[in-house]
């Protein structure tokens, strides 16, 4: 059993996927130093989000909700904010709306367009294709930049990030503020990979419908769980543009100027 240090599940019964990255180590920021705990909050959508008989996110005070998700995700299953908190929206993948991780309830109700889209073993590269997407896109670039810009303000913390099922878009914007802070790659993937139970659960009922209608089980798997191939793709594909992490904060997110201000806010 992994007993490496990660985030912490929360339970939340109208929130999926709700986990707090405090305590995760920032060997980077100096020996001994930590995620300040409860200020940075990943989930997925707040769409189910009942605040008056599911009062976790209003306990914590939550200020800022960042919403990763396209237009048409957004409209299709609005989020419910908790009392107070500010919405932000950086939309990942709005100029590439068309793939899988922005369809994840699509493709489950449609074994048919499904197989269409993903069968003969084509699932897994799209989702790697579409990390490479969240990396080196002008859009997703920004995106993030603004990510990581809002969560080096003061005033913003506690402070939940969110895509749909919380996995794939929050994965890849994690792992960003995760080394930004000075976390290692070691614990980055845990935190990754540390999701899956949670999302499995999550999408149980539409996985049994997809295959009691014929899909592919295979496929159902590519799209409700994180894998190593897939965040391995945006790696490859930010050393291929930029060579590092230091200048793919500075040229393609521009925020080197606020690096300091975001270890200040949420390194202890």
């Amino acid at each position: 059993m992994d007993t490496e240090p990660t985030g912490r599940a929360v339970e939340a019964a109208t929130v999926a996927n709700l986990r707090d990255l405090g305590g995760i180590p920032l060997p980077g920021a100096g020996a001994g130093r930590s995620v300040r705990p409860g200020a940075l909050l990943r989930s997925a959508d707040l769409a189910r989000h009942d605040p008056h008989t599911d009062p976790v996110l209003t306990g914590r005070g939550v200020q800022v909700v960042f919403d990763l998700r396209t237009t048409g995700e957004r409209e299709a299953a609005p989020d419910v904010l908790p009392p107070g908190a500010r919405p932000f929206v950086g939309d990942v993948l709005g100029s590439h709306p068309g793939v899988a991780p922005a369809r994840l309830g699509e493709l489950l109700a449609d074994p048919v367009l499904a197989e269409q889209e993903l069968g003969g073993g084509r699932a897994e590269q799209r989702f790697r294709d579409a990390y490479r997407r969240m990396v080196l896109s002008p859009g997703a670039c920004s995106a993030y930049a603004a990510l990581v810009q809002t969560a080096a303000d003061s005033g913003t913390h506690p402070l939940l990030f969110h895509c749909t099922a919380g996995k794939d878009r929050t994965g890849w914007g994690a792992a960003v503020l995760l080394l930004l802070l000075g976390a290692d790659h070691d614990a980055v993937r845990r935190e990754y990979l540390a999701v899956n139970d949670a999302v499995r659960a999550q999408y149980a009922p539409l996985v049994r419908r997809f295959t009691d209608r014929g899909g592919d089980p295979e496929i159902a798997a590519v799209l409700t769980e994180v894998r190593p191939a897939y965040l391995d793709a945006a790696f490859e594909a930010l050393a291929e543009r930029w060579g590092d992490l230091e200048r793919y904060a500075r040229e393609a997110l521009r925020v080197e100027a606020a690096l300091d201000r975001l270890r200040a806010e949420l390194a202890v």
